[in-house]
């Protein structure tokens, strides 16, 4: 039985660490932004609502950069190339940052959905999205 689970893990080990990468990038995504909108920005304005969306998202991309490069990727990159790396993981989380933050606005605006639960629904897609991205994109491994 721990033969077969270890050989299952070694054969899906990438997408198995980014779920757990993923998953612990969300709780840092979600209790950031509990945190901003309860103690920081009281008021329930849509205004703070996006602001608690952009301090939340940058936390959690912090956090998803290092996890992501030694524990999911296992990217050995160094300076120039570091940075160059960096940089394409920054613009496509900004890429799905826009598509949160369309996604909260549609859910709290339109559809009258309590921003905490949006926040929530919202997050599977997001991690979807930013692992196709590092995948194909920032972290592409090159024969």
């Amino acid at each position: 039985m721990i033969k077969k689970l270890s050989n299952l893990y070694k054969k899906y080990k990438e997408i198995i660490n980014y779920l757990i990468v993923g998953g612990l990038t969300t709780v840092v995504s979600i209790a950031s932004y509990y945190v901003v909108k309860q103690f920081i920005f009281r008021a329930n304005t849509q205004f703070f609502i996006q602001v608690s969306t952009v301090v939340s998202w940058v936390l959690a991309v912090l956090f998803a950069f290092f996890t992501n490069k030694k524990y999911v990727f296992e990217s050995d990159k160094k300076g120039m190339s570091l940075a160059y790396e960096m940089v394409k993981f920054f613009a496509s989380r900004l890429a799905t940052l826009g598509i949160e933050m369309f996604c909260m606005f549609l859910f709290t605006k339109p559809f009258h959905i309590n921003d905490k639960i949006s926040k929530i629904l919202v997050q599977p897609i997001i991690v979807v999205l930013n692992y196709v991205f590092s995948k194909l994109f920032v972290f592409k491994k090159h024969k």
